[in-house]
């Protein structure tokens, strides 16, 4: 019991998967686009991601870091692969510029996944290492909008 006294609370235990050599190509892909764009360690957060269609091509994105919340390098990359006619995701990740390695989606970039690709892998840091997840894991129960009335 809480001290409400309400019954505890159960977190639904994420399936993590260990990574592919797919993954890592993608991860290098990411880790390269931020390497080549970013605005460097001047307190400017940088992010690179990348993400796979099902045909296998890759897409990579950088984020625009900006007061007022700039786009996240996951919805520029998911935006990119958009416009180039991909519409069936299988995996995306993030890697955060100066060697800080993959790092987890924002709020927002989760609620974005499970509405548009709720089927996606989502390579991130978890507590058995960097493995991938379904994007529904990162937000059980969550409301979800179709962007198809």
């Amino acid at each position: 019991m809480d001290r409400a006294g309400r019954g505890k609370v159960g977190y639904q235990r994420m399936m993590v998967q260990g990574l592919t050599d797919e993954d890592r190509e993608l991860i290098e892909l990411a880790r390269r686009t931020v390497d080549a764009n970013t605005d460097g360690p001047d307190g400017v957060y940088t992010m690179g991601a990348a993400v796979r269609g099902v045909d296998g091509r890759m897409y990579a994105g950088i984020n625009l870091y900006h007061f007022t919340g700039g786009p996240c390098a996951e919805l520029v990359a998911l935006g990119r692969a958009r416009a180039e006619g991909a519409r069936e995701l299988t995996t995306i990740v993030a890697v955060g510029n100066e060697g800080r390695g993959v790092v987890g989606p924002c709020g927002r970039d989760r609620q974005i996944l499970v509405d548009y690709h709720p089927g996606i892998r989502v390579i991130l840091p978890t507590a058995e290492g960097v493995g991938s997840v379904l994007a529904t894991d990162l937000l059980p129960e969550s409301y979800r909008w179709t962007p198809n009335p």
